[in-house]
């Protein structure tokens, strides 16, 4: 079993626990920017040199861990934990799926400071929207390669299982922004920079007034981004004329910058959307809506968006994306 040489001035590595590492593995290699994926088991006792028959006894404290190498020219280390996050259940304890047992505890080991920061920042935001976190976040002590036959499995046996949802991966493949570019401010940040009803609307989950907010009704070529970080969120391609007052669109620009969350305040089952690098509350997203031309409608407050113009797409840094508008 080959032990990976650790070294700590290297930013550009990364080491994810998700449940069993087959599809997670297949995740991470599938996002643009990740230069290698290998599957291994992380952060166990010291005199043990682990294989897979050993850490399914449960006694090693190994982890089903992958290793991350990527450039962080093409994605940023932001981006590789939210596409965790968005993978995993963060509250759970060894388990995941129908995986139980401490090799599937979920984690984050990290080598130098630089990236430990990162994953604190990322992590507090997640820590935002869940009742308990279970996500263990530790330096690297040591990480094994895992046998050749758990490498690239699901690509050599593509029917293998997977706990993964294999629609989410290729959802999360296709990202679209990332989110490493728009670091959410502190609270007193925000607070300073937001009108009144913006922070309501967007720290304090507020709805503005229907028929009296600045975009329900306009539609210039555009692009609408979170009023917080600047992540772009949706475009008026998919802005349409809606009878209920809010902006409303059919999609967002990048399902993976959209988070959904189960809202039951004022007595209603509803599906609340927040801001994915921002955590800003943006409205509620509704299914089977006659005007919308896929029956989607992301209900959303003008407060918790910054409108852009076409015209201003390029000194505003969004100019790649013009292609992208009708």
């Amino acid at each position: 079993m080959e032990k990976i040489n650790i070294n700590e001035d290297e930013l550009r590595v990364i080491y994810l626990g998700g449940g069993c590492f087959w599809g997670l593995e297949k995740l991470m290699s599938s996002l643009k920017g990740v230069i290698s994926a290998q599957s291994g088991y992380a952060n166990g006792k010291d005199n043990i040199v682990p294989t897979y028959k050993l850490v399914c006894e449960g006694d090693t404290d190994f982890r089903e861990t992958v290793k991350v190498e990527y450039n962080p020219k093409e994605i940023t280390l932001d981006a590789i934990l939210f596409a965790l996050y968005q993978v995993i259940d963060p509250t759970i304890t060894n388990r995941q799926g129908e995986d139980v047992g401490s090799q599937y505890q979920t984690g984050i080991y990290y080598i130098n400071e630089d990236s430990k920061r990162i994953v604190e920042r990322v992590s507090n935001v997640i820590k935002l929207r869940v009742s308990t976190f279970a996500v263990e976040i530790k330096p690297l002590k040591n990480f094994f390669l895992a046998e050749e036959y758990h490498q690239k499995y699901l690509e050599k046996n593509p029917d293998g299982y997977c706990h993964i949802n294999s629609q989410k991966i290729i959802e999360v493949s296709q990202m679209i922004v990332d989110p490493g570019k728009y670091i959410v401010s502190t609270k007193n940040e925000i607070k300073a920079k937001l009108t009144n009803e913006e922070y309501t609307v967007t720290q304090e989950s507020g709805t503005e007034t229907p028929f009296a907010n600045n975009f329900w009704n306009t539609y210039e070529k555009g692009i609408y981004v979170d009023i917080v970080t600047g992540e772009l969120l949706f475009t008026s391609s998919d802005k349409y004329q809606s009878s209920c007052g809010w902006l409303s669109f059919s999609k967002p620009i990048d399902n993976n910058a959209i988070i959904d969350l189960k809202d039951l305040s004022g007595g209603r089952v509803r599906t609340e959307v927040r801001s994915r690098a921002g955590n800003s509350h943006l409205g509620h997203v509704f299914h089977n809506d006659g005007e919308s031309s896929n029956g989607i409608r992301y209900c959303i407050n003008s407060s918790s968006l910054r409108f852009i113009p076409y015209g201003q797409m390029d000194e505003e840094g969004y100019g790649y994306l013009k292609n992208d508008l009708k």
